[in-house]
């Protein structure tokens, strides 16, 4: 598979394991994550994965995407082929944009500090058109919520983090609409 895109991030965090699970685990901590770029929907009453009957394999609900919070552009039928309480997951969901999409999401504790953990998030995916500029979008989007991580969760900023990175990229992105 040639089209397939694979990227790798990796943040110090200064937060206890159970605190940035709760967060990678939470609605709130992922739409906080991928705000402005991008809204998704779950169904009521979920606030949570522990709010979802996880079968393995299973689509656990349909997830609209909303592009910048208002445009309608994907959904996803998310799916877990993994989950470690504490430790992680594998969300391999089909996607209406996506041939393949798999997100590979793991806590691990910090060689270099004892008192802090990585998180590692591991990307793999196949968009159906457009790849160069979706591999550059998708890109930028975990640049962000790295970032956003780093604040809310504590650990070293990058030069993504604070208003300045995201928006400017935010603006850059609008221009590039029409292509999208």
């Amino acid at each position: 598979m040639s089209d397939v895109i694979s990227l790798r991030f990796e943040s110090k965090l200064q937060a206890p394991e159970g605190r940035v699970w709760e967060w990678i685990t939470s609605v709130k901590g992922i739409s906080t994550e991928m705000w402005p770029f991008f809204r998704m929907t779950a169904p009521k009453g979920v606030s949570s994965l522990n709010d979802v009957q996880i079968k393995l394999g299973v689509r656990m609900f349909r997830s609209y995407v909303f592009l910048f919070g208002v445009l309608p552009i994907d959904y996803s039928d998310m799916t877990l082929l993994e989950f470690n309480v504490g430790e992680g997951f594998i969300e391999q969901s089909p996607m209406g944009s996506m041939k393949l999409w798999r997100h590979e999401r793991r806590i691990v504790p910090c060689p270099s500090d004892p008192n802090g953990v990585l998180l590692v998030d591991q990307l793999t995916f196949q968009p159906r058109m457009t790849r160069r500029l979706v591999g550059w979008f998708i890109r930028r989007v975990f640049l962000h919520r790295h970032a956003v991580l780093k604040a809310n969760l504590g650990g070293p900023t990058s030069k993504f983090s604070g208003r300045k990175g995201p928006r400017r990229t935010v603006q850059r992105l609008w221009i590039l609409m029409p292509y999208i």
